[in-house]
């Protein structure tokens, strides 16, 4: 009875923080919005620049805000999953830095390609990073210490060739501050483009959660309770793929909010996936949101990528969970 109160006063105060976190979002910025003008801009149309501004840059923003931060986190709740590796997440597996790659290529060399192309630009890149990294990972067995050191290297290659694009490639110059992770300036047209995928596969991460959970027992454990283990880390990838090259594509690479957030999931909910999913889902968003809030004043009043503020604070985080190596569980 205590875990389950414990469970949802722990939903509840995230989504209160959620919340407040999106109106703060509004009214934080250059222009500073008084909160009774947010409330109104919902009921009232009054066609004034606040509600402008509200409507059409920074209530978008927010909502992607929080998409690309729940794609993120159950992304690296489920790579964490399928490996049965604490440090995996998109970043270390190298599924951001390939949808980046990819991305970039497709905007240098093909520029008018629609909006809905680059995200399958973007799985494909994904799917090629990972897989990638995964193969390097897992020759001989999976440890911490080698996938760490293969993601860093096929991120690091990535991320030169897509730097090196970028150099010779007047057209790709203009994706400098979207490669840092970035979601000023987004629009409802940005919203609809990833709104569908992220609704898609946060749900079908949800309905196998406990298939998840079974996996995360071991393989052999899980096909003694009838799962088909192959097809539920083939589904899991494809969900993978999905959720962070959509978000990839809309925002661009933003790192470490795949790592921290199912560790902190964990701590506060336990080892269950059919809490793990819905929990990462909203401390992702959280997470994301209230980043982007903080990175509005770091050059204020010019904007900076909240791909910084993500990196602040993921990276001793990542240092801090290599350092405990195989102290680490699942």
């Amino acid at each position: 009875m205590k875990g389950k109160v414990k469970v949802y006063s722990t939903a509840i105060t995230a989504i209160i923080l959620l919340i407040l976190g999106i109106i703060i979002s509004i009214t934080v910025g250059a222009a500073d919005i008084d909160l009774s003008m947010v409330f109104k801009s919902f009921f009232e149309v009054n066609l004034s620049k606040e509600q402008l501004i509200i409507q059409t840059l920074r209530l978008p923003r927010a909502i992607i805000g929080a998409l690309v931060g729940a794609n993120l986190a159950v992304a690296g709740a489920l790579m964490q999953a399928i490996t049965r590796n604490s440090l995996a997440s998109p970043q270390v597996f190298g599924v951001n830095a390939g949808a980046s790659f990819f991305i970039v290529t497709a905007f240098a060399f093909f520029p008018t390609l629609s909006s809905p192309s680059l995200v399958f630009s973007a799985f494909i890149g994904a799917a090629v990073g990972g897989i990638t990294v995964y193969s390097f990972a897992s020759g001989g067995g999976m440890t911490h210490v080698k996938l760490a050191l293969a993601g860093i290297a096929v991120h690091f290659l990535l991320s030169s060739l897509t730097q090196g694009i970028i150099i010779f490639n007047e057209q790709a110059k203009d994706v400098l501050y979207w490669l840092v992770g970035s979601i000023n300036g987004k629009s409802w047209t940005h919203v609809t483009i990833i709104l569908p995928w992220s609704l898609s596969g946060l749900l079908i991460a949800l309905l196998f959660s406990r298939s998840i959970s079974i996996l995360v027992l071991g393989e052999s454990t899980a096909q003694g309770l009838g799962q088909r283990v192959d097809r539920i880390r083939i589904l899991a990838g494809i969900l993978v793929i999905i959720l962070a090259g959509s978000s990839v594509a809309v925002a661009g690479p933003v790192g470490f909010i795949g790592l921290i957030v199912p560790h902190i999931v964990r701590k506060l909910v336990g080892g269950d996936y059919r809490r793990i999913i819905p929990f990462s889902a909203l401390f992702g968003a959280l997470l994301l949101v209230y980043a982007d809030i903080l990175a509005r004043f770091i050059a204020y009043p010019f904007e900076s990528p909240v791909g910084i503020v993500t990196a602040i604070i993921g990276a001793p985080f990542f240092l801090y969970l290599a350092r405990r190596g195989r102290n680490i569980k699942q």
